[in-house]
C-alpha cells in the first residue's frame, strides 16, 4: 500500500516570530531574528549573539503549574504543535485518536533543565534536585507532553540525530502514513539551547561566529567571509495527514511530501562528506519519482561554516549536474540562525510556504562571492518563482543526512 501525504496544518515559535504569519512575513522580507546577548554569563566566551526568544506567550498554552514541570523545549514543542492542530481543524472530539501519532525529536534536549538541578546539587545538596527533573530534560518529552494533551494513540517517536531532527521526524512521519500505518501525524523538532554552556562548547569547536558587533550580518551562508553559525531556538511542527482521510473531512490542504532520503556519512563526527548529502538528496527524488530538471527550489541545510557550505554546494552540483545553476538554492538560517534539532521543522514550513506562494526566500548577508560556492544562492532579496518541486535539506554531526522532497498541491 502506498497512499499520499499531505500537509494541513503548521505552527512556528521562532526568534522571526511565534506563529506563521508573522515568521513567514519577516522571512520573506529577509529580516534577521539574531540579537546581542547581553548577559555577563557570556562575557567570556567569544560569541554573545544568539536567535533567542524574548517574546513566547507562554500563558496562552499552559497555566503557571504546567509551566514548573516542562522545559522550554518542551513548552516550544507544544505551542507550534496546538498551532498547527488549530489551522487543521480535526475534529478532536469525534476522531479515531489510534490512527494519529506524534514524532518530534530535538538535539539536545531539557539542558536548561539539567544545568539548573546540577548546579542545585552542587550548592544545596540532592535533596534540592527537582523530582521533575529526569522528565523535564529527556528529549522524548516533546512528543510525550504532545500526545498527552491531544490525546493521540497512535505511534510515537523522538529522533535524536543533531541537526537533522527534524527532518528525520518529518520523513519517518511520512513513511508511516505512506504505508498504512497511520491517517495522520505531527511531526517536527524543538529545541531550546541558549545558554552558557551550549556556547562555550560550540566555541571551543570554533564553529560559531564571532562578529559580536554587528549580530544581524553574522550568519552568511555561502558568503566568502562567512566565519560559523549563529545558535537559534525554537520550535516547527507540521500535520501531515493521508490524502483521503483530509479530502473525506473537507480540510484546507497546503501541499504534499512526496519523498525523503536517508543516509549516513560513516566519514567523520563534524566534518561532512558531500557524497551522503548528495545520496540522501537523490533518494528523497527517486522517492517522488522527480526527474532533478524538475525541482525549482532547494532550502539549503547552508549553516554558514566553511566547510559545511561548501560542502552542500558540491552535493548539489553532483546530483543536480547543470540544472544546479538553473534552480534556486537558499539558506534561511542566514535570517532565523541555526536551530539545531528545530531547524527541520521550521525549514520544512518556509519550504512549504515558498511552494504555496511561489516564492523562493532569500539569503541575506550575502556579499561576497565564494568561487567554491557558485550556485544562484537568492542574495539578499526574495525572488518570485515559479516552484512546483522544492527539497529541503537537513544535515548533522554524526554524518546524519535527511532531506525532504515537497510538491505544489494539486487534486
Amino acid at each position: 500500500m502506498s497512499r499520499r501525504v499531505v500537509i494541513t496544518g503548521y505552527g512556528v515559535i521562532s526568534p522571526l516570530g511565534n506563529e506563521v504569519g508573522t515568521f513567514w512575513n519577516n522571512i520573506r522580507a529577509g529580516k534577521s531574528g539574531i540579537k546581542k546577548i547581553e548577559s555577563e554569563d557570556y562575557k567570556d566566551i567569544n560569541t554573545k549573539i544568539g536567535g533567542y526568544i524574548d517574546d513566547f506567550p507562554a500563558e496562552e498554552y499552559f497555566d503557571k503549574k504546567e509551566l514548573g514541570k516542562y522545559d522550554l523545549f518542551v513548552q516550544y514543542a507544544y505551542a507550534a504543535a496546538k498551532q498547527a492542530l488549530d489551522q487543521a481543524q480535526l475534529d478532536l472530539e469525534n476522531m479515531n485518536k489510534e490512527r494519529f501519532g506524534v514524532y518530534v525529536g530535538s538535539g539536545i534536549g531539557g539542558i536548561d533543565t539539567t544545568l539548573e538541578n546540577h548546579k542545585l546539587l552542587l550548592e544545596r545538596g540532592s535533596r534540592r534536585v527537582s523530582p521533575f527533573m529526569v522528565p523535564m530534560m529527556i528529549s522524548n518529552m516533546a512528543t510525550g507532553i504532545i500526545a498527552i494533551k491531544t490525546g493521540f494513540k497512535g505511534p510515537s517517536f523522538s529522533p535524536v540525530s543533531a541537526c537533522a531532527t527534524g527532518n528525520h521526524a518529518i520523513g519517518e512521519a511520512y513513511l508511516n502514513i505512506k504505508h498504512g500505518y497511520s491517517d495522520g501525524i505531527l511531526a517536527g523538532g524543538a529545541e531550546a539551547t541558549i545558554n552558557p554552556l551550549s556556547f562555550a562548547g560550540f566555541s571551543r569547536m570554533r564553529a560559531m561566529s564571532t562578529r559580536n558587533d554587528y549580530p544581524e550580518q553574522a550568519s552568511r551562508p555561502f558568503d566568502r567571509e562567512r566565519d560559523g553559525f549563529v545558535m537559534s531556538e525554537g520550535s516547527g511542527v507540521l500535520l501531515l495527514e493521508e490524502y483521503e482521510h483530509a479530502k473525506q473531512r473537507g480540510a484546507t490542504i497546503l501541499g504534499e511530501i512526496v519523498g525523503y532520503g536517508s543516509t549516513t556519512d560513516a566519514y567523520h563526527i563534524t566534518s561532512p562528506d558531500y557524497e551522503g548529502a548528495a545520496r540522501a538528496m537523490k533518494l528523497a527524488l527517486d522517492m517522488g519519482g522527480i526527474n532533478p530538471k524538475d525541482v525549482d527550489y532547494i532550502n539549503a541545510h547552508g549553516t554558514s561554516t566553511p566547510e559545511g557550505d561548501k560542502s552542500e554546494t558540491k552535493a548539489i552540483k553532483s546530483v543536480f549536474g547543470d540544472h544546479a545553476y538553473k534552480l534556486k538554492v537558499s539558506s534561511t538560517k542566514s535570517m532565523t540562525g541555526h536551530h539545531f534539532g528545530a531547524a527541520g521543522g521550521i525549514e520544512a514550513i518556509i519550504t512549504l510556504k515558498g511552494v504555496m506562494e511561489n516564492i523562493a526566500p532569500p539569503t541575506i548577508n550575502y556579499e561576497n562571492p565564494d568561487e567554491e560556492c557558485d550556485l544562484d544562492y537568492v542574495p539578499n532579496e526574495a525572488v518570485k518563482t515559479e516552484i512546483k518541486y522544492a527539497v529541503s535539506n537537513g544535515f548533522g554531526f554524526g554524518g546524519h543526512n535527511a532531506v525532504l522532497a515537497f510538491k505544489k498541491f494539486e487534486n
